[in-house]
């Protein structure tokens, strides 16, 4: 926090907190002079200011034993809070508000970030003396999230806060956060009033493209061509430049001038910023756009790009962008990193809002998220990236927004090498975009592989219910793509169940009798198939349900009324081949009609056509596409109707212990390095995972003496390779102390240099071959594995990844294909699943704590009737910058 960290207030604005240096005295008394005597006395209990400048002198002089921080808003110095230790876990706090930011959050915000360093530091209570008639303050110490004593003596209330992160205060921050981003989003996607700059009077200009996208779109606020070298564009007066108040300012000149334009906008009180213009850290160019962050931030401006389309709100008819097209209103809001991509997926989703973020400088999926959260016109988020810039923020947001409105992502980039060299099972598997599945995964968010598999999915989402299950009644007019669809229900997890005798051919007979009248008297064709649903020769009445080529509109929308009313079935798919039957027009009518007001989720498939039916029903060309989109929406429905659980904390752990044995290493190692097997077993066991007993030998008469005092059969293992078995590092069932010293011997002579000693381990049963590993990216923070181990560990890679800490390990089990030998297979004993999920468990909570584990295997992890014993382990360290706090709210 050398540098400090912007974040977003309570109205919007933009603050920058950081440590207090010597070099803000100056800043600090300009702070008391500006100050209200209310304020002075409030802060400092005594009249005037006499006392409050001479403590300003105090803590930024050589003796000051405090912490304090500082925000500045508009590059000004606007607050001070510290806290000073009293004595051993406790210390004093205060802090100063500048009276023109009362009301705009800062003293919370202030008071979080104190609290959060306090804690980092070992303070466990604060403690304040504030005057009963400051009922702002008591009132916001009382809000903050945290546990807080309090009791009056005279005029003062003496408050205790336990300066601990807790659930309440992570739901307090995050709430804040939410509010904050909302409106600082606010004026940039609804602005009353745009300004274009670079408005040119060249109609293929993109400034010029812009301006008429609003002027066409409708946009009901002021619009105002900024160039100083024309008067009139558009049949707009033009200004020089940009008027002062405006909302959204969207900049199209070339990136020589954006930084001028910018400060004219910071002068201007400019809301936000889109920058159209490339040439920036794309091409290379990182200095100007960071410094174009800046203007912004000290502005307190959000940047959406540079090196963007632009914005669009269909809903306040906002079309801030040089978009070919127009958007059409529907309820999807969509981000793209890519302009191209963002572009094509416009011409086939009806949208809500769309970001092209470009360079995403500073307005990321991240704060979108947080504003499409509560917008009343959107239903479903479609997010297209090609990178994180904070992937366990994304991954916190997404979880809660995911509750309310599915979350689509596909994200580019997924052949990617990790890029570091790796030794361990674990690391090997873990590639980033493992990461990033682990990740999402864990949120509810819906990835998807392709941006055409997420326009097929968005338009279920925005369309339909959620289904309730996978139960899929396939009705249609053509058996093949109906046995297609089947087929394809059957690969992603659906289920195509048997229908009750008599569903069609009784309930809908009888409703396809009056389907047809109704049809007959507005001219639709009904004398066809007089037998009816039950009754048309050659009619497949199971599950798919195939009326024949000849079923009439009619017919075919009677039959999705009456599964859409069967207990049976929890989604109706549609197969309809045009032209058969009454046409495609009449058909799709039908379906539209049977389709309103159901409670369960249709849609179809009218072969060889993509499209909406009746502006609601999704309809795909092709049956796959149909049922690739379900299934992705039933699995939505599946994670969002589980509880929530959070990761249980494993008994017995000493992380003190952990931790100093981690600070040695690398005090030692200051570059990293494997743990020697003692320090990986003594590493494990504070955590609550033991290891086999080894001993450690260096020559055939001390492996042979080993393996007496272990006990025989034994095991004799090479120290030094990477993967022992792959180099006959690994010798087994030694029945003698003798085949022991021998086994040492040929070892040594085939791997040679290779082999530093060796491990002696007494024979452990039987039982199945697991391997739990993890591994620590930076970036997306720690990654645990489990899979078929041993031996087969990369042969089969049969794997489940999560993000630490882990919540559900029993369903990382339950996801591997091996799964059925743990719960006895043919005729197998079952063995301590239960076990294994604790070791999972245990492993989650080191890789959490401890960041500098980079790569870790326990391989193979036996499990027998009984437990779950390790009997090989390898641990690498790795230096790392501490995570920051998840409850630190700063821009990214």
């Amino acid at each position: 926090m050398s540098e400090g960290y912007d974040v977003l207030l309570r109205d919007g604005g933009i603050a920058h907190v950081r440590h207090l240096s010597p070099g803000d005295r100056q800043a600090l008394h300009d702070l008391v002079t500006r100050s209200s005597e209310r304020s002075a006395y409030l802060r400092f209990f005594t009249g005037g200011r006499n006392t409050a400048h001479r403590y300003m002198d105090r803590i930024t002089g050589p003796g000051y034993r405090g912490h304090a921080l500082v925000a500045t808003v508009h590059g000004r110095l606007v607050a001070v809070a510290e806290y000073i230790p009293i004595d051993e876990g406790s210390a004093d706090l205060a802090i100063l508000i500048d009276d023109e930011m009362h009301g705009h959050g800062l003293g919370t915000l202030m008071l979080e970030h104190v609290a959060l360093d306090a804690a980092a530091h070992g303070v466990h209570e604060l403690v304040a003396d504030v005057l009963t008639e400051n009922r702002p303050m008591i009132r916001v110490l009382r809000d903050l999230g945290l546990e807080v004593t309090q009791h009056f003596e005279g005029g003062t209330l003496h408050v205790g806060i336990r300066a601990e992160p807790s659930a309440g205060l992570a739901a307090q921050i995050a709430g804040r956060d939410h509010v904050a981003e909302r409106a600082s989003l606010a004026r940039v996607l609804a602005p009353r009033s745009v300004a274009v700059i670079g408005a040119s009077r060249d109609p293929d200009a993109v400034g010029h493209k812009v301006l008429r996208n609003l002027l066409d779109g409708g946009f009901p606020g002021a619009v105002h061509p900024v160039n100083p070298r024309a008067t009139e564009v558009a049949g707009l007066p033009c200004v020089p430049r940009v008027p002062d108040g405006v909302d959204l300012a969207v900049v199209a000149v070339p990136a020589a001038r954006v930084l001028e334009v910018a400060r004219d906008c910071a002068d201007a009180g400019v809301a936000g910023l889109v920058v159209l213009s490339s040439g920036f850290a794309e091409t290379g160019d990182r200095e100007s756009e960071a410094e174009l962050l800046k203007v912004c931030r000290t502005a307190g401006m959000r940047l959406i790009g540079p090196n963007c389309l632009g914005v669009v709100n269909t809903g306040a008819r906002l079309n801030a962008s040089f978009l070919p097209h127009s958007p059409v209103a529907g309820r999807v809001a969509l981000l793209s990193q890519s302009g191209a991509v963002g572009a094509a997926l416009l011409e086939r989703l009806d949208v809500s809002s769309f970001v092209s973020v470009g360079n995403k400088a500073d307005v990321s999926g991240n704060d979108l998220l947080e504003y499409w959260e509560d917008d009343a016109g959107t239903d479903v988020i479609a997010l297209y990236l090609e990178s994180f810039g904070n992937p366990r923020k994304f991954a916190r947001i997404a979880r809660r927004v995911g509750r309310r409105k599915p979350v689509l992502l596909v994200k580019s980039g997924r052949s990617q090498a990790g890029g570091r060299a790796v030794r361990s099972h674990t690391a090997a598997a873990a590639t980033p975009d493992v990461a990033v599945d682990a990740l999402v995964r864990a949120s509810g968010v819906i990835r998807l592989d392709s941006v055409h598999d997420l326009i097929d999915t968005a338009k279920l989402l925005a369309g339909q219910p959620l289904p309730a299950g996978g139960r899929v009644a396939i009705v249609g007019n053509s058996g093949g793509p109906e046995a297609m669809a089947a087929d394809a229900c059957e690969l992603a997890g659906l289920s195509v169940p048997e229908l009750p005798p008599g569903l069609l051919g009784g309930r809908a007979a009888q409703n396809g009798r009056a389907a047809r009248n109704r049809a007959a008297q507005n001219g639709q064709g009904g004398q066809r198939g007089q037998g009816g649903q039950g009754g048309r020769p050659g009619a497949a009445l199971g599950n798919p349900i195939d009326l024949t080529a000849d079923a009439t509109a009619a017919e075919l929308g009677e039959a999705v009324r009456t599964l859409s009313a069967a207990p049976e079935v929890d989604a109706v798919l549609i197969v309809y081949t045009p032209p058969f039957g009454s046409g495609l027009a009449e058909t799709q009518e039908a379906v539209a009609d049977a389709a309103k007001g159901s409670a369960k989720t249709v849609l179809a498939c009218t072969v060889g056509l993509d499209g909406l039916i009746g502006g609601r029903v999704p309809a795909y060309a092709f049956p796959e596409q149909a049922v690739a989109a379900l299934a992705a929406a039933v699995r939505y429905a599946r994670w969002r109707e589980r509880p929530e659980r959070p990761p249980a904390t494993p008994p017995a752990v000493d992380a003190g212990s952990a931790r100093r044995l981690v600070d040695l290493e690398l005090e030692e190692h200051p570059d990293g390095c494997w743990l020697s097997p003692a320090a990986t077993a003594r590493l494990l066991r504070a955590y609550g995972i033991s290891l086999a007993e080894s001993i450690g030998v260096d020559a055939p008469e001390s492996a042979a003496e080993a393996a007496m005092y272990v006990g025989l059969p034994a095991v004799l293992k090479a120290v030094g390779p990477v993967h022992k078995s792959d180099v006959g590092g690994v010798r087994l069932g030694l029945q003698t102390q003798a085949a022991v010293r021998q086994a040492y011997k040929e070892m040594a002579g085939r791997l040679g240099g290779e082999m530093t000693g060796a491990l002696v381990q007494r024979m452990v049963p039987g039982g199945v071959e697991i391997i739990v590993g993890g591994v620590n990216y930076p970036v997306f923070g720690p990654l645990v594995m489990v899979g078929m181990g041993g031996v087969t560990a990369d042969l089969l890679a049969d794997r489940a990844f999560r993000a630490a800490p882990v919540a559900d390990p029993e369903e990382m089990i339950a996801e591997l294909r091996c799964a059925p030998l743990l719960h006895g297979y043919r005729g197998s004993p079952p063995v301590n699943a239960a076990a294994l999920a604790e070791q999972i468990s245990r492993v989650s909570a080191l890789l959490d704590d401890l960041p500098e584990v980079a790569e870790l295997d326990l391989n193979p992890v036996i499990v027998t009737p009984l437990a779950a014993a390790v009997v090989d382990a390898r641990i690498r360290l790795a230096p790392c910058e501490p995570p920051p706090s998840p409850l630190l709210r700063h821009l990214r």
